[in-house]
Order: structure tokens, then sequence, then C-alpha cells
């Protein structure tokens, strides 16, 4: 599918980077219409959450990822990366999360299908 082709076809799917620049243990952060999104590659598997840390101003895309979790640099309370689930103190609300699509090797989210919290 041609990039211009789905950003017209489907009103709420946005594209957010080209898959090839989130490598493994380096969430990317993009920014679109306002919102902030960290991208993460977990071996191959797209997912893309809320770059802000529900529990204090850390961009998570700043923060360590080890395995499937992410940890926010301003306080280390951690998070599961596919769920947005808080695994670490002192977080205890979730991540809002987008499921991905990948169009022509990019990373794209519909903003109408996603963006709540799994709790």
């Amino acid at each position: 599918m041609d990039s211009d082709v789905g950003r017209n076809a489907m009103p709420g799917l946005i594209m957010l980077c080209a898959a090839r620049i989130v490598r493994a243990g380096a969430p990317v952060r993009v920014e679109r219409g306002g919102t902030a999104y960290a991208v993460f590659n977990l071996d191959g598997a797209w997912h893309v959450t809320q770059d802000e840390c529900t529990h204090g101003p850390g961009s998570l895309s700043e923060g360590w990822a080890e395995g499937d979790e992410i940890e926010c640099p301003f306080h280390q309370g951690r998070f599961h990366i596919p769920t947005g689930q808080p695994t670490a103190p002192p977080c205890t609300i979730p991540l809002r999360v987008w499921p991905v699509h990948l169009i022509n090797e990019e990373i794209w989210i519909d903003t109408t299908e996603g963006g709540s919290s799994s709790c």
C-alpha cells in the first residue's frame, strides 16, 4: 500500500517513522499533532506507547529498555511495553498503547483503534 493511499484511505491512520530507524533496545520519540509517542522494536515486533510517563515528567524514549520493559529515566518506575501495564513502583497508572501497522516498512498507528490503557 502506498503511504499516501494509506493516509487518505483511513483518516485516523498516521505514520510515525521508518521502521529501520527503531533499533532493538533503543526507543524513538516521535511527535505528531501535539502528541508524543515512544516507538519500540522488541526483536522485530513493533510497539507504540505514549512517551510521557504516567507518574511524572519523564520521557520514556529516553529511558532504559530491557527485555519487554521500559524504565523511566525520571524515577526508575517501569512499564511492560506491549500492554502499557506498570511493573515497578512508583508507577501505578498504565500507559496508553496503540496497535502498530507496518506499511511500506513504516510504522503507522490508527488513532481510532487504540490510544487507551489496558487497565
